[in-house]
């Protein structure tokens, strides 16, 4: 087999190199990453706090089925959905580019599964922990914000770490609502060539090295973060 990555130098039609089209798509995966990874983490925090809120069962109700909806139906589903279907039932939803559609359908994806690692999170502290926030005069909110949560979030950086990198690689969902970002160049970069070698090892190099860069900041943040005496095994953890 003859190897010529001198293709990614090679005009596109557009003007653009074939590797300027890549850099390119690689930018659309990063923001359609990041930007999901916004809406899954404040939602997701939002709806595993309040499936551990003591007595509000109706909170805790709305929160469940907010979990099971999202997590239970494929993600490329829900993708068609925001895409094909929600703009139908709203008008208001046709106007609205295909990135922010495809943004929601994987944060909310994802948040389903963060609202359940943040209960777990919450549910791994010792109640002492609750009772000593309350007792200092704090509200419930205001314990979950400046007690309850800060140390949750420090518990579940492992599975957050995975999670986060997962959701970098089901970015490539997009390519089905026609964004432009790395699997779709490689579909049709390869179509366009003929080198589908290339392409797709190049492709998987960026993928692996956005994943790389996520798990390494990740571990950076989980170091600076760590619960001094807090020990975190299979998930969850427990004080002594």
């Amino acid at each position: 087999m003859t190897w010529d990555w001198q293709v990614f130098l090679n005009d596109d039609g557009s003007g653009r190199t074939y590797l300027q089209w890549m850099i390119d798509a690689w930018g659309w995966t990063l923001t359609v990453a990041a930007s999901s990874w916004v809406v899954a983490v404040l939602i997701g925090a939002l709806m595993g706090t309040l499936r551990t809120v003591p007595n509000s069962p109706a909170l805790a109700r709305l929160a469940t089925i907010w979990v099971e909806l999202f997590r239970n139906i494929p993600l490329l589903v829900q993708v068609f959905l925001w895409y094909f279907v929600v703009p139908k039932m709203f008008p208001a939803f046709q106007h609205v580019p295909s990135l922010v559609l495809v943004v929601f359908a994987l944060g909310f994806f994802t948040s389903a599964r963060i609202a359940e690692q943040v209960r777990a999170g919450i549910q791994a502290l010792p109640k002492g922990q609750r009772y000593a926030g309350m007792a200092l005069g704090l509200t419930t909110a205001q314990t979950y914000r400046y007690v309850i949560l800060s140390m949750a979030f420090r518990i579940i950086l492992p599975p957050l770490t995975s999670e986060s990198m997962n959701l970098l690689k089901n970015s490539s969902v997009a390519f089905a609502v026609s964004i432009a970002e790395l699997t779709m160049f490689a579909m049709q970069a390869q179509e366009e060539t003929s080198r589908g070698v290339e392409v797709y090892l190049a492709v998987t190099a960026l993928y692996a090295l956005s994943a790389f860069a996520v798990n390494r900041a990740f571990a950076l943040i989980e170091k600076k973060a760590a619960i001094p005496g807090f020990i975190v095994a299979g998930g969850t953890g427990g004080g002594h």
